[in-house]
């Protein structure tokens, strides 16, 4: 009995060292994906819509404010008084717009995003279950420190299984 727990007390460490673990920058991954490039093109341009939608905005209530201070001095008590009020929306409304803009581009980069992650989660699983690893940790989520001689890095391989370079 006592011959068999001391083997089992040497044996039990040595499978235990023969657990693989594995690391992977999957913002590298990411970031040489063509998908991600096209998405990011499409971000940027949509950025730049609304950013050219919302100086149309601003220029307008520039001309505006400037009317409005040129002549306010002429204008009848109402008219005035609604010109004022005509500003007043039209300020709110241009900030109303930049923060649905804002909104809306949230939900557009985190819905592309999510596709290319998932696509990549699914390369990492497929290289860990084909390399029998126990575990693959993602150096970019801020790890804060992984031994490189126990760990293997797989970034190449799960460039490879999605076919990048």
């Amino acid at each position: 009995m006592k011959k068999l727990l001391l083997l089992l007390f040497v044996v039990a460490p040595l499978s235990a060292m023969a657990q693989k673990f594995g690391h992977v920058n999957a913002q590298d991954i990411i970031q040489v994906m063509p998908e991600y490039t096209k998405a990011k093109g499409e971000i940027d341009a949509l950025q730049q819509q609304y950013e050219a939608d919302l100086k149309s905005m601003q220029d307008e209530f520039t001309k505006k404010v400037k009317d409005y201070e040129t002549n306010a001095k002429t204008l009848p008590e109402n008219i005035r008084q609604r010109r004022e009020q005509e500003l007043t929306e039209m300020q709110q409304k241009i900030q109303q717009s930049y923060q649905d803009n804002q909104q809306a581009l949230g939900r557009a980069s985190q819905e592309k995003m999510q596709a290319i992650t998932t696509k990549v989660i699914d390369a990492i699983k497929a290289v860990g279950q084909e390399g029998g690893y126990v575990y693959i940790m993602d150096i970019a989520g801020g790890v804060p420190y992984i031994s490189t001689t126990l760990s293997t890095d797989v970034t190449a391989q799960v460039k490879a299984k999605l076919g990048l370079k």
